[in-house]
């Protein structure tokens, strides 16, 4: 005789039922019944080190697949260490849905064991709340908690798991995903956008946010370069168009070229797919902020939340619907544009040129140059890489070596949370095991959240993580010497030996204090993740004075 369905059990068929393959957790008492429903079933159950990586783990999934990552997490303290990936996904706009165990129905409002009112932590940071109070309603809020996570602009999603509710017999009925829209452009809408972009003399492409599709970004991108229309790409959103691609002029954000800020500034049509001129893009609101600016806007976002500046037109589409809308449309004047167009891609290309040896500062004794370990990275690194970065001058070194061919191909956050690139790396491996995935680190970036490397090591995900060890909080170090030059305060660090750290692991561990190391080191962590399927660690101890490509 079967035993009793209880509402666990049924959050978990419902998962099923979203394809849902992985989910990320830490265990605790508050959620036993989901644990018990995950117990031989067809979800993989990825149980991390922290609460914190298993809900960035969650974030980077949602970013990388575009359906929802989904992260479990203990009341109280395990639902404070998870709302630092939860402010990324909302500020990112990634799909992720977070189960987080609650105290006992009747516990609540007596200042319970780990109590803690979900609504009044999450609710400015999400895009729905949900606590189950009927045992019967568990399928029901999956399914909306999935919709609300996917639909629009996507974001978080909390659903609060009474201990004892989950425990309770489900007689309710299973609930199968609900469609999500992708918008549409209308034939008038479309013949604005070709009608605007015709008529151009500097015409300029914008891309980001979420809601892409590798077809999607292979379409725009036919797109542009049927068309000849220079691309600029939101911050850390570098993969919509490859990098090789003849119409890429680089990236807006921290790290950006002059050149691209004068293209965003002075392109007389600017047509933004997927995401908005928010604040980091237009250098805090002070790129393209002239009123009579012609801003095209297609985002499937009705609120366009994040948006400076003018707005001429808002198409309420996703990239998908755009790019099946654009697809084929030639306007006939490429050769109008050359000059606009070459002065971006000169730009850019000069970025990513790999560096010449004789051309690089003088570094102390001890120490290599970056720029010559990511080089040596670059010339062996297949054209499907993926990279993942958390935040930190450490950064720029990855924008400049490592490419962007094939959507997807970036993991990172535009929050500016530090301790993603590991947990990120591990979800992206776990999600494509047939790609490499290479984390470029800083040293403070990488302790944040590197014991995930135990995650890696258990459910076999190898990476590459790069570590740049500077002994410091280079972008904070960098801030403090132009307000306070020379007063160095609370930026400094000691550091452990992150290549015996990895082997700790159970990884492959390189050390390099020197350039004539690299290549050798480069060589043999390659061989660890790829051939021998390890996670590996290159530690690459420099010049603190370097701290830029």
């Amino acid at each position: 005789m079967n035993k009793p369905r209880h509402a666990g059990q049924a959050i978990v068929d419902s998962l099923v039922l979203h394809g849902v393959r992985r989910v990320f957790s830490v265990p605790g008492e508050s959620y036993l019944a989901v644990l018990d429903g995950l117990h031989g079933g067809n979800i993989e159950n990825v149980v991390t080190r922290h609460e914190g990586g298993a809900a960035y783990m969650a974030e980077a999934h949602g970013k990388f697949t575009g359906e929802p990552g989904v992260a479990m997490v203990t009341r109280g303290p395990g639902a404070a260490n998870a709302f630092v990936a939860v402010h990324s996904a909302w500020q990112d706009g990634t799909p992720m849905v977070l189960f987080v165990g609650l105290v006992p129905t009747a516990d609540r409002m007596r200042e319970s064991f780990q109590e803690f009112d979900p609504a009044a932590w999450f609710g400015t940071q999400t895009k729905r709340v949900f606590v189950l109070d009927e045992a019967d309603r568990a399928s029901e809020i999956v399914a909306e908690a999935f919709f609300a996570a996917k639909s629009g602009r996507p974001g978080p999603v909390i659903i609060g798991l009474p201990e004892d509710v989950i425990t309770h017999e489900f007689t309710g009925t299973l609930h199968g995903p609900i469609p999500v829209a992708d918008g549409a452009v209308s034939g008038q809408e479309l013949e604005e956008i070709r009608s605007a972009l015709a008529s151009a003399d500097r015409p300029l492409l914008f891309l980001g946010g979420q809601r892409w599709t590798p077809q999607a970004a292979a379409q725009v991108t036919g797109f542009a370069e049927r068309n000849g229309i220079p691309v600029l790409q939101d911050w850390h959103a570098d993969d919509r168009v490859p990098s090789h691609s003849p119409v890429n002029a680089g990236s807006l954000g921290y790290g950006r070229q002059e050149t691209a800020a004068r293209m965003f500034n002075d392109a007389d049509v600017l047509l933004a797919v997927g995401t908005v001129p928010s604040d980091v893009p237009t250098d805090g609101f002070t790129l393209r902020q002239h009123p009579d600016a012609v801003n095209i806007l297609v985002n499937i976002d009705t609120s366009l939340r994040g948006r400076s500046g003018a707005v001429s037109r808002h198409v309420v589409a996703s990239p998908v619907a755009f790019a099946e809308a654009v697809d084929g449309m030639d306007l006939g004047r490429e050769a109008a544009w050359d000059a606009w167009r070459a002065a971006g891609r000169s730009a850019q290309e000069q970025l990513t040129a790999l560096p010449e040896t004789g051309s690089l500062p003088e570094t102390a004794a001890g120490t290599a140059h970056m720029s010559v370990v990511m080089a040596e990275l670059a010339k062996r690194l297949p054209e499907d890489v993926v990279r993942t970065m958390g935040a930190g001058n450490h950064c720029a070194w990855a924008q400049s070596y490592i490419p962007t061919n094939v959507f997807p191909a970036q993991l990172s956050t535009r929050n500016g949370s530090m301790g993603y690139s590991i947990p990120a790396g591990v979800a992206a491996s776990l999600a494509a095991p047939e790609r490499m995935i290479v984390a470029v680190c800083g040293d403070g970036e990488f302790l944040m959240n590197g014991q995930e490397l135990a995650t890696a090591m258990q459910y076999r995900a190898p990476l590459l993580a790069v570590v740049m060890d500077n002994g410091q909080y280079g972008t904070i170090r960098a801030h403090q010497e132009q307000h306070f030059p020379g007063r160095v305060s609370g930026t400094q660090l000691s550091n452990p030996d992150f290549a015996a750290l990895a082997e700790a692991f159970g990884g492959h561990g390189e050390k390099v204090t020197g350039d004539e190391q690299a290549a050798a080191a480069v060589e043999r962590a390659l061989k660890a993740v790829l051939v021998d399927r390890r996670p590996a660690v290159i530690h690459v101890v420099t010049d603190p004075k370097i701290m830029l490509p």
